[in-house]
């Protein structure tokens, strides 16, 4: 095991230098030897989450542990493209939900490209080029006429039209990273483009077009963090969930009205909050959860219910970890992070407000 870099993931009143090495010390033990990274050591792991998770590696400078987790997902790809949705602990031969879920397998683009800007490694990037690439067409099978991905395919082959907006949203940015991806190696992807402006517009456009989740604050900043509002009209739909979704000094709720404020989510809002040039609030919401911090492993719980002054789950998932470390690296100023997260190595004028 390397040395973490926690210089950038200091932060006062998240995080300390002795606790961020923790948390990195958390995530590498987690971790199996084949580069998987479950939920925990004996529960499942999902594609999504185990991305998230190895890109906060690469922000804690852990860059050998974060290339076998992008390798495990490129030795274990499915012959169509995809993933399945759940694995038992990491087990590629332990297949536990055999649906394929599309911002599950798009979620590849973001890790590599965010893997690249942290490393440089040009041979990694023509490496999992393929993965990459089959991962997005297969996701773009899913597309509906009117630019929302449908959510899911089973395991039989039959796809869903219905679309969810924060895996359509989450699926938005990995658009834009497959395409700096394809930049970056000059291989033009226009169809990627115009499915992105589409997506896009979809989003800003016609919320009727998705499946209503609205109690869930993911579907309430996703569309911001995954990049398709920005500006003004970010800023507006930020502000206007607030008063429902955040609890001062506890976090963000998952879905109201339920009285349990998760970590995961309010790190993500605590991400969102940065791209959107509001690193003070940023700031507030992490310093609202260090009640989840377990000091043992330096990992946090998955949530709290706080009417009855409960953790629950039990679990000190690797994902609510990821999810604050990016956060923090991100208002720590570490380059990948920042550039994946604000856009700034992402293409733009992917527009489609002409469309219908």
């Amino acid at each position: 095991m390397t040395t973490p870099r926690t210089e950038h993931l200091v932060l006062p009143g998240v995080l300390t230098a002795g606790q961020a090495a923790a948390t990195v010390a958390g995530l590498l033990a987690a971790q199996r030897e084949d580069g998987a990274i479950p939920w925990f050591r004996g529960h499942h792991l999902d594609p999504w989450d185990h991305v998230e998770t190895a890109m906060a590696l690469d922000a804690a400078g852990e860059h050998e542990a974060a290339e076998r987790a992008y390798l495990w997902l490129a030795a274990h790809q499915n012959d169509d493209g995809s993933w399945y949705a759940a694995y038992a602990d990491g087990d590629p031969q332990a297949v536990t939900d055999r649906g394929r879920e599309s911002n599950f397998v798009a979620y590849i683009a973001v890790g590599v490209w965010h893997h690249y800007l942290s490393t440089g490694d040009d041979t990694f990037l023509d490496r999992m080029w393929p993965t990459v690439h089959a991962a997005i067409e297969w996701v773009l099978r899913l597309q509906q006429p009117g630019g929302q991905i449908g959510w899911r395919r089973e395991d039989d082959g039959t796809g869903t039209a219905d679309a969810l907006l924060t895996g359509s949203s989450s699926i938005h940015h990995a658009l834009r990273c497959a395409l700096a991806v394809a930049e970056q190696r000059e291989e033009a992807q226009p169809d990627w483009e115009l499915a992105a402006g589409t997506l896009r517009h979809a989003i800003r456009r016609h919320p009727e077009r998705f499946l209503d989740k609205s109690r869930y604050s993911m579907d309430w900043y996703y569309p911001v963090l995954g990049g398709a509002l920005t500006g003004a009209e970010a800023k507006a739909r930020l502000e206007e969930g607030w008063e429902r979704f955040v609890v001062p000094g506890l976090g963000v709720r998952c879905v109201v009205p339920n009285p349990w404020v998760t970590g995961g989510e309010s790190a993500e809002l605590a991400l969102t909050l940065w791209a959107t040039g509001e690193s003070d609030r940023a700031l507030e919401v992490l310093q609202s959860l260090r009640h989840l911090r377990e000091p043992t492993s330096g990992l946090y719980w998955t949530g709290y219910v706080y009417e009855d002054d409960a953790i629950w789950p039990r679990e000190l998932t690797t994902w609510t970890a990821g999810a604050l470390l990016l956060a923090v690296a991100a208002i720590g100023g570490h380059d990948a992070t920042c550039a994946v997260f604000g856009g700034e190595r992402l293409p733009s004028g992917l527009e489609a407000d002409c469309c219908a």
